[in-house]
């Protein structure tokens, strides 16, 4: 399964240079104005659809901004520039993950300012550094803001374009809110129940992972020591598991018989009466395998039953692991964030897609517009223009969490089918725009998410609407969705990717021809 990656600057005024705990030893003197302690919590806005100003036009404060330039087990980066003379007021400056060394850093930045000095921090996400630096200057009074690295990069291609090095890439990050303050948003901290529930979600994401590779290596296997078994015996039919822990060996399956398969089978079946009709075709099927490798010594039938057993148990646990975890971690850790509960109420989000949205959305009043919202998902398009032409049909950013991008996108996959509005979406997507199923149903996510964010900020519960807006129950709304959102099945063949990749290699085929006879 991208993430928010975020950074820090800090305003300083004196330049000095340190890298170890010994250099000073008291703790800095900052003072602040009380309308000036702000946590870094919440992004407020001034004006539709952006965030505030980075500037603050209302005030004579001088302002310090102090780059920060993470690192995972070096020593960390930070350099102080001062706003209105733009120009950095100390060196480059060493510090650790620690509250005294941290405090040396804001004592610089403070040195030689005024006692309401405004601090600001701009920092890159860097593995987990950042949340613990970043909490700690929340709390005395600095203005924190997390950047990617993507961010940094492509100004640093502009600021120094043929060197890559920490004290580029700490006055890169203090000339950021010089550069777009519009871009920069206040870090929103989560709390310590938002990164358990987060960390939940990550693990049933990762366990889930594990099992689908698990399936596909199952699936692989049979492939190769019964061509042909998937015709017979469905992925997820019992008789198949049943197959591959007792009858895995089809010289063994030949010389048992249909029969005695039958008899086997019954005693065994989790199903009264057994399904039966299947061994036939599987006995015929185990003829043909055995015609395709002659002997029993090509393939090592037996060793394959035994590793397809192991596989098998692991995919039993993991299954178990990712039930209790949802059971007893993340379900639990959901309820008590949002007691409410009212994104349960949009079709194809159930308790387990909604601990994903709570644990990574925090508190939505963060977000000053839908279109904020959407961007920070990365579930929004790429942007391409110049003159008059427009690029269309652009891959996605992917700018948020995967697990949230990967949750939206499943759940658009059920709300087409249940929402009329969506389904509209997706119906067109697939009728006028030629889009194929995946493009469709990312366009749908991207929609489900508008109402997600609806029923957050307006802590409400959704009302399903038909396309003209008027109230429909969940049966109305479904019947609608089969009668007038239903793509036909050529369309799917006509946009299907591998028929659209076939069709222009085909095209470029011709005028490759047409070239060469020209």
């Amino acid at each position: 399964m991208g993430c928010l990656f975020t950074k820090i600057a800090v305003l300083s005024s004196q330049a000095t240079r340190f890298g170890t705990s010994g250099l000073w030893s008291h703790r800095p003197r900052i003072k602040r104005k009380a309308g000036l302690v702000q946590m870094a919590l919440s992004v407020d806005t001034d004006r539709f659809g952006e965030p505030e100003s980075f500037w603050r036009s209302d005030t004579l404060t001088t302002t310090r901004i102090i780059g920060i330039d993470l690192a995972v087990e070096a020593a960390h980066k930070a350099i102080v520039l001062d706003q209105a003379r733009n120009a950095f007021v100390s060196q480059v400056l060493s510090f650790q993950t620690d509250p005294a060394e941290i405090d040396r850093v804001l004592e610089v930045a403070c040195a030689g300012a005024p006692d309401d000095v405004r601090l600001v921090a701009v920092l890159e996400a860097t593995d987990t550094r950042w949340h613990t630096v970043g909490v700690y200057l929340a709390r005395h009074a600095v203005e924190v803001y997390r950047v990617t690295g993507q961010q940094v990069a492509d100004q640093r291609r502009v600021y120094h374009r043929y060197a890559k090095s920490d004290r580029v890439d700490v006055r890169v990050l203090a000339r950021l809110p010089l550069l777009y303050p519009e871009r920069l948003t206040r870090l929103a901290i989560p709390s310590g129940a938002q990164l358990a529930l987060q960390q939940a979600c990550r693990e049933v994401a990762r366990l889930t992972q594990q099992r689908a590779a698990i399936k596909q290596r199952l699936q692989a296997i049979d492939r190769w020591a019964w061509p042909g078994l998937q015709q017979v015996l469905a992925a997820e039919d019992p008789a198949r598991r049943w197959v591959r822990e007792c009858w895995y060996d089809p010289w063994a399956v030949c010389a048992a018989g249909a029969a005695a398969l039958t008899q086997a089978w019954q005693a065994a079946s989790p199903q009264s009466p057994a399904e039966i009709a299947w061994i036939a075709a599987f006995v015929a099927c185990a003829q043909r395998v055995v015609s395709l490798y002659g002997h029993a010594d090509a393939l090592p039938h037996a060793r394959f039953q035994a590793t397809l057993q192991r596989e098998q148990a692991r995919l039993d646990a993991l299954a178990d692991q990712v039930h209790t975890l949802r059971l007893k971690v993340v379900r639990p850790l959901y309820r008590h964030l949002y007691p409410q509960r009212y994104l349960e109420t949009l079709p194809g989000v159930a308790q387990d897609s909604a601990a994903v949205y709570i644990a990574w959305v925090g508190d939505i009043q963060r977000f000053p517009s839908a279109g904020h919202f959407r961007g920070w998902s990365g579930l929004t398009p790429f942007s391409r223009q110049t003159g008059e032409s427009q690029a269309r049909g652009l891959h996605i950013t992917q700018a948020g969490p995967d697990v949230l991008k990967a949750t939206a996108f499943l759940n658009a996959q059920v709300a087409r089918l249940y929402d009329p509005q969506i389904a509209a979406v997706y119906y067109t997507q697939m009728m006028e725009y030629g889009k194929h199923h995946l493009q469709a149903v990312c366009a749908c996510a991207t929609h489900l998410l508008d109402r997600i964010y609806v029923v957050l900020r307006q802590n409400r519960p959704y009302q399903l609407r038909d396309v003209d807006g008027t109230p429909v129950t969940k049966q109305q709304a479904r019947r609608i969705c089969q009668e007038r959102f239903t793509v036909p099945a050529e369309v799917r063949r006509r946009n299907n990717h591998r028929v659209r990749r076939a069709r222009r290699e085909e095209w470029l085929e011709r005028r490759e021809q047409q070239r060469s006879s020209a």
